[in-house]
């Protein structure tokens, strides 16, 4: 009998985390459960704690880190200019919620700040910096919280869609006036 071949826990990883997130987006986060995941994929649990042995946390924060990763790519297709990067960002948050959900309002073990955490979350604050530059981060971290929290608050539908263009316009003037 030949033994089986040992399985790609990078492939594996990759196929949870791509599965998780679109399983997150069409019906909510409450429906990526292990037991969910395992029954689409036709494995049993214990292969899904093969690959991510810390359990669902450790698979929403790749979720996550995926979003950080393309919320970059978004940033960086437009110009370094500042009102450019806020709309892609809106955008991104507009169009995927659950990811975006996924990357701030979901409880995660990564860790912001400073200069540290996994390379996404850096590569995404670099692309916001681009736009906001200065002597320190402190003017990046203030556009980026200020986007975030336009983006939070419009996914939330406590802001009217009416004034969206408006509300873009007046954080590209705070954020840009000397």
């Amino acid at each position: 009998m030949t033994p089986r071949p040992a399985p790609d826990l990078d492939a594996r990883r990759a196929q949870l985390t791509r599965l998780a997130g679109d399983l997150a987006e069409s019906e909510g986060w409450a429906a990526v459960t292990v037991r969910r995941l395992a029954t689409e994929l036709g494995v049993t649990q214990p292969v899904l704690y093969s690959a991510f042995p810390e359990g669902r946390q450790a698979l929403v924060d790749a979720v996550a880190l995926q979003g950080f990763t393309a919320v970059a790519e978004a940033l960086e297709a437009v110009p370094a200019e500042p009102l450019l990067r806020l709309r892609a960002y809106l955008d991104f948050a507009a169009a995927r919620p659950r990811l975006y959900e996924a990357m701030f309002t979901l409880p995660s073990g990564l860790r912001f700040g400073a200069g540290r955490g996994p390379e996404p979350l850096r590569r995404a604050f670099a692309a916001v910096q681009a736009a906001f530059p200065g002597t320190d981060a402190t003017r990046a971290e203030v556009a980026w919280a200020l986007v975030h929290g336009l983006a939070t608050l419009q996914a939330g539908g406590r802001l009217p869609r009416s004034r969206a263009r408006a509300r873009l316009q007046q954080a590209h003037r705070l954020l840009t006036s000397p």
